[in-house]
């Protein structure tokens, strides 16, 4: 019977760099999806804004807006997340 060899730390160092870098391109695709959101709600087009950047939206100025585990309902379910039924 063979034993289970034990996991080494460069392994789990690899492991957390790939989930960290994971986890900033999904927030990336978040604030670029908010913010496509934010310009259809003004009737602007991207190619607008490249064309002229003062059409830009400013940043929100609340913390609520970026929390990462509020949705805006279409987004599916993220790696990590737990769902709790009933909540």
């Amino acid at each position: 019977m063979t034993t289970k060899r034990q996991q080494t730390m460069a392994k789990i160092t690899r492991e957390r760099a790939v989930r960290e870098k994971r986890e900033k391109k999904l927030e990336k695709k978040r604030a670029a999806k908010a913010e496509r959101k934010a310009l259809a709600e003004l009737g602007l087009t991207p190619e607008m804004v490249a064309a002229d950047p003062t059409l830009a939206p400013t940043e929100p100025t609340s913390d609520a807006l970026l929390d990462p585990h509020e949705t805006d309902r279409d987004d599916g379910s993220v790696a990590g997340e737990r769902v709790v039924p009933g909540l």
